[in-house]
């Protein structure tokens, strides 16, 4: 009865469009708090039943604050996710319909400072920014910082305090990225929202670019637990979804809108830094390749690692495409790719029998095979070309290696592989040959540089179209992953309502 008496109340609030944007944003705090802790309960379906989804949208577009907002669009992605795969969610039907584009730029605000406001948690326990030497900089390095009137730097945490903060993030309010995910799933008018809609003013960054930071700091801490792996996937399935959109693809990809995006560098290896806004797909090839470095263990996330090379596959299969030139730290890349399949190489043992293992190795030769085949159409300069095969022959002996413990001559994908060791080979022969013409065996980079473009006449690799083949991405695919989110954002909010209630 008091359950009944609490839904009536509820929905009686919410639907009360005339009544005080106070009121109804009490009545969503409540729905958010009796939604999360009955989630795997029969009450739910009250919801389902009673149509919020027009309640919760025009409280959006009534309300100023981006915090505010955060609540109902929240409470609107645990609605969508409630038993989602067993009926056909009604909430679901109305993000595929919505085209509100007042609610959805207000939504995509809120996306913005609740990004901010997450990945500001993870600068709290270690700031990384790179900061120039200065005057000022240099009295604070030897402690005298208060002379210029600089406020005293947090203290210093020792590793062990650092790595029991960082374990608890991030922290409840990512639950935000369920909903985010879910509309970006639905709706093209969002997806164009968010990769797109500038800043309200100059100081601020835009929601991609928050986005893409929080992004960066997630993914570089993925391996510290399993909610941060999972928030890592949501970040990484809403990355595929807006690099899927051909429209949205190319528009990353150009200099017309350029962003400005603090990457985490909590911990080495680092990449070069870039204090300029930059094109937005450097910046995705940089946590992607963030996202390779950070998370090597013997008991890979094959997850997380699959959906890293994806992205590249397909941000490079755009490029390639569209013939854009891409100015990149392109060498940071390859070095990243190749050790990869050192790593891999090594722990055959414990990783070929992991499940997905075999769809993971196979996405990664295709990717370094197009880069290849297709490097010509989007690399900027011939160097980046060059250092691509000269890395494939230091790599040669570990080739065959990798072709024979993950059975590639079983399947489809040998092509790419064979690819990978007839390049190694050809270059290897060739630098072999002329260093048997020289008296000190020592080839400098302009010889090396030289065989390469030599050897070009030489190579057959198999025409583009069999190497940039992929599938666009599918829920139902990834059913059990996004269970498992769900549960995860639904203690999150309740962990929230708990802090409320204090």
């Amino acid at each position: 009865m008091a359950g009944a008496v609490r839904h009536a109340f509820i929905d009686e609030n919410l639907r009360c469009l005339a009544g005080a944007v106070q009121m109804r944003q009490k009545a969503v705090s409540t729905a958010l708090a009796l939604t999360s802790g009955a989630y795997h309960t029969g009450l739910i379906t009250y919801f389902t039943h009673r149509d919020l989804f027009p309640s919760l949208m025009k409280l959006i577009q009534e309300t100023d604050c981006a915090s505010q907002i955060a609540e109902p669009f929240t409470l609107l992605g645990l609605l969508v996710n409630y038993n989602k795969f067993e009926f056909q969610n009604p909430y679901r039907v109305r993000l595929d319909d919505f085209v509100n584009d007042v609610a959805i730029r207000k939504i995509v605000q809120s996306i913005e400072h609740v990004c901010t406001s997450v990945r500001d948690q993870y600068i709290a326990v270690q700031d990384d920014l790179p900061e120039g030497w200065s005057f000022s900089s240099a009295l604070d390095y030897v402690g005298l910082g208060t002379l210029t009137g600089k406020k005293s730097a947090s203290p210093t945490l020792n590793n062990e305090e650092a790595k029991s903060l960082f374990n608890l993030l991030p922290s409840p309010h990512a639950g935000i990225l369920l909903a985010t995910y879910d509309f970006a799933n639905s709706n093209k008018l969002f997806c164009s929202n968010l990769a797109t809609l500038p800043s309200n003013s100059p100081r601020e960054l835009s929601a991609l670019s928050t986005f893409l930071s929080l992004t960066s700091y997630i993914l570089q801490h993925a391996f510290r637990s399993q909610r941060a792996s999972l928030y890592g996937y949501l970040c990484l399935f809403i990355l595929q979804i807006l690099i899927e959109d051909q429209v949205l693809a190319k528009q990353i990809c150009t200099d017309d809108e350029k962003i400005n995006v603090r990457l985490c560098r909590q911990r080495p290896p680092y990449l070069p830094t870039t204090r300029n806004e930059r094109i937005a797909a450097t910046v995705v090839l940089d946590i992607m390749v963030d996202g390779i470095n950070h998370n090597l263990r013997r008991k890979l996330d094959i997850q997380l690692f699959t959906l890293c090379i994806g992205i590249l596959l397909r941000l490079i299969t755009v490029l390639s495409r569209s013939h854009f030139r891409l100015p990149y730290h392109w060498p940071e890349l390859w070095r990243s790719l190749l050790s990869f399949i050192r790593f891999l190489t090594t722990y055959s043992a414990d990783i070929a029998t992991l499940t997905g293992a075999h769809q993971l190795v196979d996405d990664l030769v295709s990717l370094i095979a197009l880069s290849l085949s297709a490097g010509e159409s989007f690399l900027p300069d011939a160097a980046s070309y060059d250092d691509l095969f000269y890395k494939l022959v230091e790599i040669g002996d570990t080739l065959a290696k990798f072709r024979d413990d993950y059975s590639f001559s079983r399947r489809p994908s040998s092509n790419s592989i064979n690819i990978l060791i007839s390049v190694s080979s050809h270059y290897f022969e060739l630098l072999e040959s002329e260093k048997g013409n020289l008296r000190n065996k020592h080839l400098g980079p302009r010889q090396v540089s030289k065989i390469i473009k030599q050897g070009y006449d030489g190579l057959s690799i198999s025409a583009r179209e069999d190497l940039d083949h992929w599938s666009s991405f599918r829920e139902a695919d990834h059913k059990i992953v996004l269970k498992r989110i769900a549960r995860v954002a639904v203690m999150d909010v309740q962990t929230l309502a708990g802090e409320r209630d204090k």
